[in-house]
């Protein structure tokens, strides 16, 4: 008989879980809350609660041909850089293509997953949960595919005086629409990819825009040399063989270089704080031009704010401000799992090849998708997919030979 595999999600890394099962004889049932597949990727006009939100004109920073499952290519008629509705669409045609909508229940939520009472012996998972009623299931392993761009990272006792501003505030997750911030004072906080995208996009219309970042990054067009998309340039073997053989500092030199070979990060005041620290580049065409615009400003860290007014660190002072944007990312969460199951100390995961708890005495729990690569997070979760069947489900004394070993 078949081993019982839950999922829970099915977004992008669910999608390729499911998969990954069928190719190797198991028997997976995915969980999704919503009543649509794609998670993430998913633009709905409101925000959904315990979903992942995305607002309305987001664009891939990863080339198709960098960003599809290694056995399903994009279509040859879609753009280099897709919107959101396109990844949507990919994802649909893949799920139609392997027949993966027959595993998945819609509209059902995981309460809780615990161990079984024979888990010491079998490894397997009880899974409670709730449709028209509530159910509980016994499964020979869970993966766990959520995602970690639910729950809006919002630090407010880092901001003195928020309480104390009479405009509008929001963590970038209610983001939808630039429209309604025509004419305003808008200060974005952050510097990641979506503090970049919502600037960008409101600086269009608002009356300015200001961007506070502690410690920069530096950005990224997504054209490279002869028009080549970026991550086709900077992602090949020759390049991660130089990384890997030279020594740090010459490395974060040559980085540096490359990095200022678009413009000088120094003068547009995003030259990144520590440039040892090879952090997620921000990927946005527009942001340095709309700074040499005027459009945008940049702003060091925020010292406090009053009713209509922000201080930051360097004494400067923005008067009449209307909104503020946090785009302070997001806390990884795992509502239906006990501490004793993972634990989440200061919003880090510890997982074995970033996919198991190593303290578990039997590796049938597996996370996917929970990871921040320099490039897609398809091709990611395809890959550890796969190492989870091998593992997970396969091969249990290597992962307690090889986690001892460590």
């Amino acid at each position: 008989m078949a081993k019982r595999v839950a999922i829970i999600g099915a977004g992008c890394s669910g999608l390729t879980a499911v998969k990954c099962c069928l190719d190797e004889g198991l028997s997976p049932t995915c969980f999704e809350k919503s009543d649509d597949l794609g998670g993430l990727w998913r633009y709905t006009e409101a925000v959904e609660d315990r979903r992942a939100s995305l607002y309305n004109h987001v664009i891939t920073n990863t080339s198709k041909e960098m960003m599809c499952y290694t056995d399903f290519p994009m279509p040859e008629d879609f753009p280099t850089y897709l919107h959101n509705s396109k990844v949507l669409e990919y994802l649909r045609l893949y799920a139609e293509h392997f027949r993966l909508l027959q595993y998945i229940q819609f509209k059902t939520e995981v309460c809780e997953v615990t161990k079984s009472p024979a888990y010491s012996k079998t490894g397997q998972w009880d899974v409670t949960t709730e449709k028209s009623g509530v159910k509980k299931e016994c499964f020979d392993a869970v993966l766990v595919c959520n995602g970690h761009h639910v729950d809006p990272y919002l630090p407010l006792e880092s901001f003195p005086g928020i309480q104390d501003f009479k405009g509008r505030y929001i963590h970038s997750r209610y983001y939808k629409k630039y429209e309604e911030y025509r004419g305003k004072t808008v200060l974005v906080v952050g510097i990641g990819n979506s503090a970049g995208d919502i600037a960008v996009e409101i600086s269009g219309v608002a009356k300015q825009v200001y961007v506070s970042t502690r410690q920069g990054t530096w950005v990224l067009s997504r054209i490279s040399h002869k028009g080549l998309p970026i991550d086709m340039s900077l992602s090949t073997r020759c390049n991660f063989w130089i990384s890997s053989s030279l020594p740090a500092g010459l490395l974060h030199k040559l980085n540096a270089k490359q990095m200022n070979g678009w413009f000088d990060h120094a003068n547009y005041g995003l030259q990144p704080e520590d440039m040892s620290k090879l952090k997620e580049p921000m990927v946005n065409d527009h942001f340095p031009s709309q700074i040499l615009c005027g459009a945008i400003r940049m702003k060091p860290q925020i010292r406090r704010f009053s009713e209509s007014s922000v201080v930051f660190e360097d004494g400067s002072i923005v008067d009449e401000l209307d909104e503020v944007i946090f785009a302070t990312g997001y806390s990884v969460s795992f509502p239906f799992l006990d501490e004793s199951i993972v634990t989440v100390n200061d919003n880090n995961v510890t997982l074995y090849k970033n996919v198991f708890p190593p303290h578990h005495e039997k590796p049938t729990m597996a996370f996917i998708g929970l990871v921040q690569p320099l490039g897609s997070i398809l091709s990611t979760s395809e890959l550890q997919g796969l190492h989870s069947y091998l593992l997970c489900l396969k091969w249990k004394p290597t992962l307690r030979k090889q986690q001892n070993s460590e």
